[in-house]
């Protein structure tokens, strides 16, 4: 039975400003940490966290559940309680229906992904947040919804005319309710389940996905598809490495001119620097303003690779300038990084980022005013319309129309001298925004997003050689190993507040394990490696599907109405994806077969699913072209610190080589730690007192060399590369 009713799919953004009445009483979310559940603690909604407790009384009452999930930054999850929730007449309509749960999605990532996709079973379109669910005591849904209006308007139906008509359908025809929700889980256990292998990947599914996004490629704006507009980090990693294993231009050329338009536009703060969320027109202008931590982790990634692989200054210094503001805005002091900060303050949905014309000469003065408006694309009428109407609102959204080389030219000055002035310009107008209302920060730390940030810098600090973003990286993997574990040593979720908690997922361990790696790839502290190691271990002990293959995104351990495997990429890699890359790369680097194995199992279950849409799975790709091989392991020896150990290893960094992994034997030590980790390299020694690195394909090695070009050369070789595209 499907109940048809209209309803908005809004785009995601943030809002902070959630006004509660002071003297409200609290309800039962006030016992939680969640800064989104707290936002809703004194709502006269009757909310209760996702748990026994309300289940129990759903069945006792025998009522359905209200389950609405969102997040602490989402923008219309806050419209929605201002609006509703916070009307005692919706309150009243909701507690004497239902039993209400409220779920912090990025808390609780296994039950947003399950009602996620049940609600696209049951709506047949992809929904967003506010996600609202009504289903069973027994968790069965049987409506979906994203954002709902208070008051039926525009062909959507409100709450006040959707509750009442819910409540008389549960009364009298329930059982066709209780069928609708049974099917619904019971088809999502089945995709859980059901084994899609059997098929064959291979070097023509990297072929099939390139094509696809060449198809799809926006030659104008850059990126893919239209709008609304997201960065897509994943995809453009494949392209990256795809470019890097075929020799293939426009592989790269799809990379360099999304990641310029993106820092060009506005979804690149240009003041106080990090990515905002997405943009809603194909031309990265407007952005929906909340800023992630994943996609600051991401695009650091993307950007550095970029760099690594085209030469293009403007990369690095973008990827340096993400890193910059996650270490000066979302760093806690112990280490860890917080999760989101919000678009809105004040009440107002990009307030904090948006400038007269008025504001940037009362700032800067008439003259160097007026150039930075022209520079930046800043008007009188402004850039900026309300949504909807699309009326102009007489503020600017900083964007960069042309090229610094066309600016210097147009006012006769060297690029470096314009570079200066910006940046002198940028920095009083950071200033000046400092003295806003700040947009509210979710400072909880979640370990799979710390996960992210903490490889993005370890990868940045090995191609920039910037020993602080290595200790950065190594001080927030201190703070998640030490913090975010239990008693037993298996990791936790959530930190926030002094306290640890909950379950972790897939992500969690997946994530962490591929920011160890990159931490020892850039430390060559065997440390990293090992606790990787003891991480995969867990992983495989507890979320390995033992019958079918594959992980589940939940522990054995833990009840859950479903037990996912999933394998789509949202707005960070799927957890297979990455946990199937990661053990790869162990395997290798590690000689462990079972590792290896696990991983060809991995894809060899989704080989169906990827084979029908390969770039829903983008991440998957980047392990799939790894697998496929050519790939190489390189292991340096030589003394610790010594100049020519040092300037084998920066070779290998500095150079784009995405499908090698470099392990380092120090040769002043007697009992080198790595071969406890690596018992290969114990037989790995020195040429001639002289720093040697062995380059190694399938574990067998070349004559070892203790020449840089030499060994960059047996690199290539080994992988038959084509030689690079600049």
């Amino acid at each position: 039975m499907r109940l048809h009713v209209r309803y908005m799919n809004p785009a995601r953004g943030h809002d902070p400003d959630v006004v509660v009445p002071g003297d409200s009483p609290s309800n039962r979310l006030i016992r939680e940490k969640s800064p989104y559940l707290l936002q809703h603690a004194h709502s006269p909604v009757d909310w209760y966290p996702w748990g026994d407790e309300a289940f129990f009384r759903a069945r006792e009452e025998d009522k359905p559940i209200f389950l609405s999930i969102g997040y602490s930054t989402c923008h219309w999850c806050h419209v929605m309680e201002r609006e509703s929730f916070a009307d005692p007449r919706i309150a009243k309509l909701l507690n004497d229906v239902f039993v209400c749960v409220k779920v912090d999605r990025e808390e609780r990532p296994d039950i947003d992904q399950i009602y996620i996709d049940a609600a696209y079973m049951l709506s047949g379109t992809a929904v967003g947040w506010p996600l609202t669910i009504i289903m069973t005591p027994g968790g069965g849904p049987f409506f979906a919804a994203s954002y709902v209006p208070k008051e039926s308007r525009y062909g959507m139906t409100g709450l006040l005319d959707l509750i009442p008509r819910i409540s008389k359908i549960w009364k009298t025809r329930r059982q066709d309710l209780e069928e609708t929700g049974e099917q619904v889980l019971d088809a999502l256990k089945s995709v859980a389940s059901t084994p899609s292998g059997g098929d064959e990947l291979s070097e023509s599914t990297l072929d099939d996905a390139y094509t696809t996004l060449l198809r799809l490629f926006d030659e104008e704006n850059g990126g893919f598809g239209d709008a609304p507009k997201f960065p897509a980090p994943n995809k453009l990693l494949f392209l990256l490495r795809y470019g890097n294993r075929t020799g293939k231009g426009p592989a790269y050329t799809m990379v360099e001119e999304t990641l310029h338009a993106m820092r060009q536009g506005g979804i690149f703060d240009h003041v106080g620097w990090g990515f905002h969320r997405y943009a809603i027109d194909a031309a990265w202008l407007t952005p929906h303003f909340e800023k992630m931590l994943y996609d600051q982790a991401l695009l650091t990634v993307a950007y550095t690779e970029a760099y690594l692989a085209t030469g293009r200054e403007e990369f690095a210094k973008t990827a340096r300038e993400i890193i910059a503001y996650v270490l000066r805005g979302m760093t806690d002091p112990d280490g860890g990084f917080y999760s989101a900060e919000d678009a809105d303050s004040e009440g107002g949905e990009g307030k904090f980022y948006l400038w007269t014309k008025a504001e940037i000469l009362q700032v800067l003065g008439e003259e160097d005013g007026e150039r930075i408006s022209r520079i930046f694309g800043v008007t009188e009428p402004g850039n900026h319309f309300e949504q909807p109407g699309r009326k102009r609102t007489g503020q600017n959204i900083l964007h960069l129309r042309r090229s610094m080389a066309f600016w210097a030219h147009e006012f006769s000055i060297s690029e470096e001298d314009l570079a200066q002035f910006v940046e002198g310009a940028r920095q009083k107008l950071f200033a000046a925004r400092e003295e806003r209302a700040r947009p509210a920060k979710d400072d909880k730390i979640l370990t799979d997003w710390n996960g992210l940030m903490i490889a993005a810098l370890a990868a940045a600090a090995r191609a920039f050689d910037d020993p602080e973003y290595l200790a950065a990286a190594e001080k927030a993997a201190a703070f998640v190993l030490t913090h975010l574990r239990g008693s037993d040593g298996r990791l936790l979720h959530r930190y926030r507040d002094g306290e640890a908690g909950l379950p972790a997922t897939l992500d969690d361990y997946a994530f962490m394990i591929w920011a160890l790696i990159e931490v020892y790839e850039a430390s060559l502290s065997p440390g990293y490696l090992r606790a990787a190691v003891e991480l995969a271990r867990d992983m495989v002990t507890h979320y390995w599907d033992r019958d079918q293959g594959g992980f589940f995104f939940t522990p054995d351990d833990m009840d859950t109405i479903v037990r996912q495997k999933p394998i789509f990429d949202r707005a960070t890699p799927s957890g297979n994806s990455v946990a199937m890359y990661t053990l790869f790369l162990l395997g290798r680097m590690t000689a462990n077969l079972e590792f290896e194995e696990m991983a060809n199992r991995i894809q060899q279950l989704f080989a169906g699913t990827i084979l029908s849409s390969p770039i829903t799975s983008s991440y998957f790709l980047v392990g799939l072209g790894f697998m496929l091989g050519p790939n190489v392991e390189v292991i340096v020896t030589g003394a610790r610190g010594a100049e020519d150990t040092q300037a084998m290893i920066r070779a290998i960094w500095s150079h784009h080589v995405p499908n090698a992994v470099l392990l380092f034997r120090p040769s002043d030590e007697d009992e080198p730690e790595i071969t406890e980790v690596a018992g290969f390299t114990r037989d790995v020694v020195m040429v001639g007192g002289r720093a040697t690195a062995y380059v190694c394909t399938n574990y067998a090695c070349d004559i070892p060399t203790t020449d840089v070009g030499e060994m960059l050369q047996l690199i290539r070789s080994a992988r038959k590369l084509p030689e690079p595209v600049v």
